[in-house]
């Protein structure tokens, strides 16, 4: 039987969505990644896991995301400008409580989210040559959609930008990965669900801890060393101080925050509301429960509906 093939039509809006994020970085040169010196702890790597002839050098280097060049004012600025362009409300701070900056995107559930922040990292890898990104989901349930989701986007984006993203989803007994993760010189991405490491104490999870087959390294060390970009799907159930203090130990570079309902707000820089996906008949019913000016600038005159939800 032959393998089915999904055909995926490129959307303006998610197109847009992609664009506005990618945009807030305009000024940031492009810079192949930084190569570092890999903790590889007590334990004798295994040459045959890296599936090619590497020399020591080759084989202990790891790559890691460039810094952020830009300065505050620099990215607020261009904050800025994509919000007035796209008719949202100006942030008057820049938003910096894990890394560089905290953009968040809203679509609407059902309008392709996970599509657009996959398109997102192959631009920003293109545009700025980071390659390094973590995909944090609030469940199991969402984490195995996220993964079938890059494995069918694969030829896609393959068609595309003529590279294919390396991912894997953690697995405390699947350490390999990560070594693999950072000493990879392409597009990686590590899938993980929150409570694989929002847990302390007596619950302490692996990923914090010194492990032996592991070279009596911790696993949070060796991933901190990559300055991850980190998306959070679905933010808002994610919200809790115990998590936000999580996330700051994977030494985020910025965040991407993406979802139809964010609770916390930072620097907002795309909307695809409800009433806009209905508008587009990207939905086909919305339920109206109230009236509000929600994310326009003030001096535009006219509201939105809030609160819609797709029936």
């Amino acid at each position: 039987m032959a393998e089915m093939k999904f055909k995926y039509t490129i959307q303006d809006y998610q197109t847009q969505a992609v664009e506005h994020v990618v945009r807030v970085f305009s000024g940031q040169p492009f810079h192949d990644n930084l190569s570092y010196r890999r903790d590889t702890g007590s334990q004798v790597i295994d040459r045959n896991l890296f599936n090619q002839e590497l020399s020591d050098d080759e084989l202990y280097t790891g790559f890691a995301n460039a810094p952020v060049v830009l300065d505050e004012m620099q990215l607020l600025n261009n904050i800025k400008t994509v919000q007035r362009e796209a008719n949202i409300k100006e942030s008057s701070n820049l938003a910096k409580h894990m890394g560089a900056c905290s953009l968040d995107v809203e679509m609407e559930t059902g309008t392709g989210k996970t599509y657009v922040y996959i398109k997102t990292m192959f631009e920003l890898n293109k545009k700025y040559g980071w390659s390094k990104f973590i995909v944090v989901v609030p469940s199991i349930a969402i984490r195995e959609g996220v993964q079938k989701s890059f494995e069918t986007m694969q030829d896609h984006f393959m068609e595309q930008y003529k590279r294919k993203a390396r991912f894997f989803v953690y697995n405390s007994k699947n350490l390999t990965d990560i070594d693999n993760f950072s000493s990879s010189a392409d597009l990686s991405v590590m899938i993980i669900n929150v409570q694989a490491f929002n847990a302390r104490g007596k619950d302490a999870r692996r990923i914090r801890m010194e492990l032996d087959e592991f070279g009596s390294r911790r696993p949070i060390d060796v991933i901190q060393a990559n300055r991850p970009i980190i998306i959070l799907d679905e933010p808002q159930k994610m919200g809790g101080k115990k998590t936000q203090d999580a996330l700051k130990e994977f030494n985020p570079l910025f965040i991407l925050n993406y979802s139809a309902t964010h609770k916390e707000h930072h620097d907002l820089v795309y909307v695809l509301d409800a009433l806009d996906a209905y508008q587009m008949k990207l939905v086909k019913k919305i339920e109206v429960k109230g009236f509000e000016l929600k994310n326009l600038r003030g001096t535009d005159g006219y509201s939105n509906f809030a609160y819609l939800n797709p029936l």
